[in-house]
């Protein structure tokens, strides 16, 4: 009986630990989404990269517009047009990551320093959330709201 016990016990101990240690390994994967979906969408102004990172439903609400990815796409390949000298670089604070059974939410502050040939000539910054679900591919998002932090 004492064994029974002893192993039961084990048992409540290692699948807890893995469960943790599974929602810390999703959590890390959130927040490589983020920063890589930054980088490669919208530091490259790659359009390509969208649907590696977003859903086909996606949607941004950026500072009162709503953005689909066609409105994505579109607005990349006019920048890219435009600021082809210019360099974006993304710095992103996790605020909190919260994971469930195949969704997550993460709350960051993005900041972007803009440059051209390596004189800053815009810095920004954004309060934001996003939502992801877990797909065959791995976590994509499916909604990230963004507001613009005004400059103090």
């Amino acid at each position: 009986m004492k064994t029974l016990k002893t192993f039961t016990l084990l048992l409540f101990f290692a699948t807890n630990m893995f469960g943790q240690s599974a929602v810390e390994a999703d959590k890390e994967q959130i927040k490589r989404l983020i920063v890589q979906s930054f980088d490669e969408i919208w530091s490259e102004l790659n359009a390509k990269n969208i649907d590696k990172y977003y859903t086909k439903d996606f949607l941004l609400l950026e500072h009162g517009e709503i953005w689909n990815n066609d409105t994505i796409a579109n607005y990349l390949n006019k920048a890219k047009l435009r600021m082809a000298n210019l360099t974006r670089v993304n710095t992103i604070e996790i605020i909190d990551i919260k994971v469930g059974k195949g969704t997550a939410w993460v709350a960051y502050q993005n900041y972007a320093t803009f440059s051209t040939e390596g004189k800053i000539t815009r810095k920004a910054h954004w309060l934001e959330s996003a939502t992801a679900v877990l797909t065959e591919n791995g976590w994509k998002l499916d909604m990230l709201h963004s507001t613009r932090v005004p400059d103090n």
